[in-house]
């Protein structure tokens, strides 16, 4: 076994950063759906979820940046075009959403499916002994579903 700078199994961290690209092209498209509802919703509740729409780009973005530097500390190279976001991508495409509960579904729908993707992260990132993408993993998914949970409360 050859192990690289951080003391992780060289072949397993490739497996790993090849889903992680994968999540940052899932998150790159999910920040777009963000930006595009945020800028976008109409209607009575326009001022509480423009507000909310923005704190979750925010987050995403972030998140992203992370998950890049993720990438590039297991030695691999982060995707970086939005043809390979697109190809990736298995989020929904959010496009010309302004009405409330569709914003909403598109959020519930899109980190339903970022979190699929974390937790098969999360079990091979357990399996290599890979700590900081474990810690990563957990910190997302723990995030995600009390989102889940406060926009489905939201759409009751």
């Amino acid at each position: 076994m050859t192990l690289n700078s951080i003391g992780l199994d060289t072949i397993k961290t490739k497996e790993i950063a090849v889903d992680l690209n994968k999540l940052l092209s899932n998150f790159q498209i999910y920040y777009q759906n963000l930006r595009g509802i945020h800028w976008n919703i109409k209607g009575k509740r326009f001022f509480d979820l423009h507000v909310k729409f923005e704190e979750l780009y925010n987050d995403a973005n972030m998140k992203v940046d992370l998950i890049a530097e993720r990438i590039l500390t297991l030695g691999e190279t982060p995707l970086h075009t939005f043809n390979d976001y697109v190809a990736h991508a298995q989020v929904p495409i959010g496009k010309n959403i302004s009405h409330d509960e569709k914003a909403v579904l598109l959020i519930v729908d899109s980190l339903t499916k970022l979190l699929k993707i974390e937790r098969g992260i999360l079990d091979k990132a357990g399996d290599a002994n890979d700590e900081g993408t474990n810690s990563m993993m957990s910190d997302f998914i723990t995030e995600q579903e009390k989102t889940i949970w406060m926009m489905k409360a939201w759409l009751s």
